[in-house]
This record gives C-alpha cells, sequence and structure tokens, in this order.
C-alpha cells in the first residue's frame, strides 16, 4: 500500500474531517520520525494515516482497531503494518516490537493534545512550545480525552525525553499547519 491509497482508504472509512486532520498530524509526527530514524517515510506515512480508519464504524475497544485489522487483511495489507496499527491500542494484547510500533503509539495521543493546545490560541500552532504543551498537561479538565499516561509512556518507549519528544512533534505539525486547520 502506497500513501495515495492510505490516503483513500482512510477518505473511504473517514467522513469526518476533524479525523482525517488527525490522521495528517500523527502522518506528520511518525514521517519525521522515519526520517530522523533513517525509516521508510511511504511506509511509516501509511501506517500513520491509516491507523483510525475503522474508528468512526468501531469506536469501541477492542472493535477498534481490531476490526479494521481485519479489513486489512482481507485488503492484503502486510502483517507488519497491521501489527504496528493494532500496537497502538494497549488492550489489543500486540506488543509494540518495532520502532514503527512504538513510534505510532508516541505520536497518536501527543498529536491530539498539540492540537486541542494550538486551537486554544490566537496564533494556533505557530508560537506553540513544549513548555507550554507540558503545562496543559497539568490540567486535568483539558482535553480530557486524552491520556497523558500514553503520552508519557510513548516518549519513554521510544527513549527520547518527553520534552524533546513534543518539541519535534510540534514542529512536524507546524510544517503542514495549513493542512490541518493550524
Amino acid at each position: 500500500m502506497d500513501r495515495q491509497a492510505a490516503w483513500d482508504l482512510l477518505c473511504e472509512y473517514t467522513k469526518s474531517e476533524s479525523l482525517r486532520k488527525h490522521a495528517l498530524a500523527v502522518e506528520a509526527c511518525v514521517k519525521a520520525y522515519a526520517r530522523k530514524f533513517g525509516e521508510d517515510e511511504e511506509k511509516w506515512s501509511v501506517v500513520a494515516l491509516i491507523h483510525d480508519f475503522d474508528y468512526e464504524m468501531y469506536p469501541n475497544a477492542p472493535d477498534h482497531p481490531v476490526k479494521g485489522s481485519e479489513i486489512l487483511k482481507e485488503r492484503g495489507v502486510s502483517e507488519e503494518i497491521r501489527r504496528a496499527i493494532l500496537s497502538h491500542a494497549n488492550y489489543s494484547g500486540v506488543p509494540r516490537d518495532t520502532l514503527l510500533a512504538k513510534t505510532l503509539f508516541a505520536c497518536d495521543e501527543l498529536a491530539g493534545f498539540i492540537t486541542a493546545c494550538s486551537l486554544v490560541r490566537p496564533d494556533r500552532i505557530a508560537s506553540l512550545e513544549a513548555k507550554s504543551v507540558r503545562k496543559r498537561m497539568k490540567d486535568k479538565a483539558f482535553a480530557r480525552s486524552v491520556s497523558r499516561d500514553d503520552i508519557t509512556k510513548g516518549a519513554e518507549e521510544l527513549g527520547i525525553p518527553l520534552e524533546e519528544h513534543i518539541a519535534f512533534c510540534v514542529a512536524a505539525m507546524r510544517s503542514i499547519s495549513d493542512q490541518l486547520g493550524l
């Protein structure tokens, strides 16, 4: 599956503009890490784009992402890609045993949180800094559905200090801020 096929699949199953933007935000972060780590940017983009493609149809655990993985298998998507996607859900039982899986997990919740932080700023993501994101993480009422534990655990699994991980993802998302509406 190439990036265009992944985008088409996402659009086929995901009608919500905000969920599509979330996929683009996660893609920006994951792809930037692929570049940093010398990995396959196209493959990593595909994984990021389709990690939540089934969420509108199956929003509840454990259906998401298990049902999506079944759809991907029927379409001939590799086990490596399906396992990385399955592993982004802690309850799936699939371990994050590849750098790709760890990166997807590390970027997923954080991209959503960075988006939320950006939306309450007058200049959106333009001047957002990691310290502002960290400060917002302490406010449990802000973006309450985002798991702070997953954000912290993701950075730990990648072996990157949280502040550095946040700054890296903010920069990646800033590079496509027009597509994200930020």
